[in-house]
């Protein structure tokens, strides 16, 4: 028990995070990351053992095509990726594609859309799936098809990594092992980037957030309408960019075409855009902005 809790940080930053500032001497880093994930969701019709059960309604079918859960992932990728993307554009906000490679093949043409309009395309792992488990030959492999994938179809290989729920403990060696990776997202447990060391390397680790995040209109069905998405984001944007003054800080917004996609929520994002686009002290940008700025004004120190 004691080698467990030992390899977990506990206090970050504390009271002493880094001095650094934003571009533009902004304080509130804001990523907006929209998640692509149809086409990399369990289906027994792509060669899968069983079906996806969470989407609109928690249901599993057993044993044949899942054709209405099927449909369901297959909005995002009809409508709600041009109806979220188109918004951002218009407000000139950057945006990451956290996509499985598995979705970008049976969709090539977003991998084409992101590389037109400057998207940075983080790899979400090949499929939709937890890493937690994995044999690490069948991870080391996956990590490298995703890329070699995300790079004939997008025409450059990612620099970011997320995998959905659970990395494994050896995702981040692999990460580094495989090479070209400048950050993962694997963490929920800070407001700024923050350095691990990965067999005696500095490994930049960018978190992610599940709360601020349009998951919970599934997850735990915390959000209902729009406005009840656009109030906590604001929340919580007002709250950093405060916070911001003195400290720097950065906010993530996670997004999924198939949910905030839909038209009774998109009118929530649309109060976050217009809350946010321009205001002072912040600067919007992907998530390799964010970790390139980063490691060029905050120098890797890691104990021992």
């Amino acid at each position: 028990m004691t080698a467990l809790v030992s390899a977990r940080d506990f206090s970050g930053y504390a009271d002493n995070p880094p001095t650094v500032r934003w571009p533009g001497n902004a304080g509130l880093a804001v990523s907006f990351v929209l998640n692509i994930e149809e086409g990399a969701e369990l289906a027994i019709s792509a060669g899968d053992d069983r079906n996806e059960s969470r989407h609109e309604v928690n249901h599993e079918v057993m044993g044949v095509p899942d054709l209405c859960m099927q449909s369901n992932f297959e909005y995002g990728s009809r409508v709600g990726y041009w109806r979220i993307t188109r918004r951002l554009i218009d407000a000139g906000i950057p945006l990451t594609l956290n996509a499985c490679a598995r979705a970008l093949e049976a969709t090539p043409w977003i991998a084409s859309d992101a590389a037109k309009h400057g998207f940075e395309i983080c790899c979400h792992g090949w499929r939709w799936e937890s890493h937690a488990g994995l044999a690490e030959d069948e991870e080391r492999e996956l990590i490298a098809r995703s890329a070699d994938s995300i790079r004939r179809l997008y025409g450059r290989s990612p620099v970011g990594w997320h995998t959905k729920s659970s990395a494994s403990t050896n995702t981040r060696r692999l990460l580094t092992e495989h090479g070209g990776f400048l950050y993962d997202s694997d963490a929920y447990n800070d407001d700024l980037p923050y350095y691990v060391a990965v067999d005696g390397r500095a490994h930049l680790v960018v978190p992610y957030a599940f709360d601020t995040n349009d998951m919970r209109f599934f997850d735990s069905f915390s959000f209902v309408r729009g406005d009840d998405f656009a109030g906590y984001i604001i929340d919580a944007f007002e709250c950093l960019l405060k916070e911001s003054i003195k400290t720097p800080k950065m906010m993530s917004i996670g997004l999924h075409t198939r949910i905030i996609g839909r038209p009774g929520r998109i009118t929530g994002l649309e109060r976050v855009i217009e809350h946010i686009k321009d205001r002072q002290g912040v600067w919007c940008a992907t998530r390799e902005e964010i970790a390139r700025h980063w490691m060029a004004n905050v120098p890797a120190q890691l104990d021992g």
